[in-house]
């Protein structure tokens, strides 16, 4: 429970941080993300509790990486990090799960993710900020990626890049569940 509360609170400096940075108000920053003042009032209190979808809203309304929202303390000069010590940011209702695992630094920021998706489970995703563009690579399993309502199989040791701006779909396809890594690959911008 501690260890929740922490993010929380991590999540709420960084959230208010980055608005007061960008010269948001919360009316602002809740039209342009498309999330209630109240719930923005909730969250940069730590006591509200975003789900996935909001936290990348808010991110690429902010111009940050969902990561510059969610982490805390300064970067090492190498990082390690276990999948398990890392709580996932998405659970799908058959099991599958989304991890976001870092986010390198600099003026283009990558955020590498960790996904499972059970067969016939997806995520539906609403586009990104211009710029932004993913990379798949599936390393077990199969996927079908929806791009602007176009489905592109994807099977192991294959991957797939696109422009996020569109809205797209993440699907297990198959009878095995399906395993990748994800790269977001962020324009130049705020850190």
């Amino acid at each position: 429970m501690a260890e929740t509360e922490a993010a929380l609170r991590t999540l709420a400096h960084n959230v208010r941080a980055t608005r007061t940075r960008a010269g948001l108000s919360l009316d602002e920053l809740g039209r342009r993300a498309k999330v209630s003042k109240g719930a923005l009032v909730a969250l940069e209190r730590a006591q509200g509790n975003p789900n996935f979808a909001t936290l990348v809203r808010l991110a690429d309304t902010l111009g940050v990486s969902v990561s510059a929202l969610v982490e805390g303390g300064p970067e090492q000069r190498v990082r390690v990090v276990s999948a398990d010590a890392v709580t996932p940011l998405w659970k799908g209702e058959r099991g599958g799960e989304a991890r976001l695992m870092l986010t390198t630094s600099g003026p283009a920021p990558t955020e590498v993710w960790r996904w499972t998706l059970e067969p016939g489970e997806e995520y539906p995703s609403h586009p990104h900020q211009a710029g932004v563009a993913e990379t798949i690579s599936v390393t077990v399993g199969r996927l079908v990626l929806v791009v602007d309502g176009d489905e592109h199989p994807v099977e192991a040791g294959q991957t797939a890049t696109f422009d996020a701006a569109h809205p797209h779909t993440y699907r297990g396809a198959g009878a095995e569940p399906c395993h990748l890594i994800m790269t977001v690959h962020l324009p130049p911008g705020p850190a």
